[in-house]
């Protein structure tokens, strides 16, 4: 009896061992190289994780810097300090003249500029689901903000606020996430750079008296702005205009020319 246990310790013990050596010899012989490089740039990224560079989360993103598939300035939130950073780990520097992004609401229509056609009672307060109701929701414009705040609840950094019923990005708190654009059920929500000179707050499709019921400032689509600009950096798309910030030179004329005062 004594026998048999002491050859079952044995036998456990001998596997045991033997799968030690096997899978420390394996370790070594199947390991992959990790270049320095990436713990580094690891350390140096914010650790927040959210996705908004394109990839799953720093780690993936550090992985791609190394490999050359991704530049140095892809971390949106950490911006320029952490593109500085990186780059130095890389060995070269950060393109210094990158254009840093924010969020930008198309939409300027707020409690004095719409009306409501019926009062939402429902319980749900998102404007995806509101979206749905009729006439599209209550407001007078049916493009426009909802103001019920999906994309607040979707930006980690606070930068988004709803005031007088239409949300407001702060430039100073954007890190230009995009989970905002993903939030918005209009699509009101795009990227303008940061320090802009102007930008259009309107995004209607329609065109003249039907917009003119719906908005006290919403565009009319009558193209001033575009004929206005010395530089043709405004094109209409639809009854739409749309800025070209590589040849806006921040003159202000359309802004200025604008009847509907709907570029800011």
């Amino acid at each position: 009896m004594g026998a048999d246990i002491l050859f079952s310790a044995l036998m456990v013990g001998g596997v045991g061992l033997f799968v030690g050596i096997f899978l420390s010899i394996a370790s070594k012989r199947f390991a992959v190289e990790v270049d320095e490089r990436e713990a580094e740039i690891i350390e140096a990224l914010p650790g927040a994780n959210c996705g908004a560079c394109g990839y799953s989360g720093c780690a993936a993103l550090a992985g791609a810097i190394v490999k050359g598939e991704a530049p140095v300035n892809a971390c949106v939130v950490g911006q320029a300090p952490v593109a500085e950073a990186v780059a130095k780990i890389m060995g070269g520097e950060a393109d210094p003249d990158a254009v840093r992004m924010v969020a930008f609401v198309h939409c300027i229509g707020d409690c004095d500029q719409t009306t409501d056609r019926y009062e939402y009672s429902g319980s749900e307060r998102s404007c995806s689901v509101i979206s749905f109701a009729p006439g599209k929701g209550p407001k007078s414009c049916t493009y426009g903000c909802m103001g019920f705040g999906d994309c607040v609840k979707a930006c980690e950094y606070g930068a988004i606020s709803i005031q007088h019923g239409i949300a407001v990005v702060d430039p100073e708190k954007c890190v230009d996430c995009k989970k905002c654009m993903k939030a918005c059920p209009r699509k009101l929500i795009s990227e303008v750079p940061y320090g802009k000179a102007v930008a259009i707050g309107c995004a209607n499709p329609d065109r003249g008296k039907p917009v003119m019921d719906a908005c006290k400032v919403g565009c009319i689509g009558c193209t001033k702005c575009e004929k206005t600009c010395p530089k043709q950096a405004i094109e209409m798309n639809g009854s739409t205009p749309v800025i070209d910030y590589e040849k806006c030179v921040k003159c202000g004329l359309c802004k200025k020319n604008c009847p509907r005062k709907c570029i800011v």
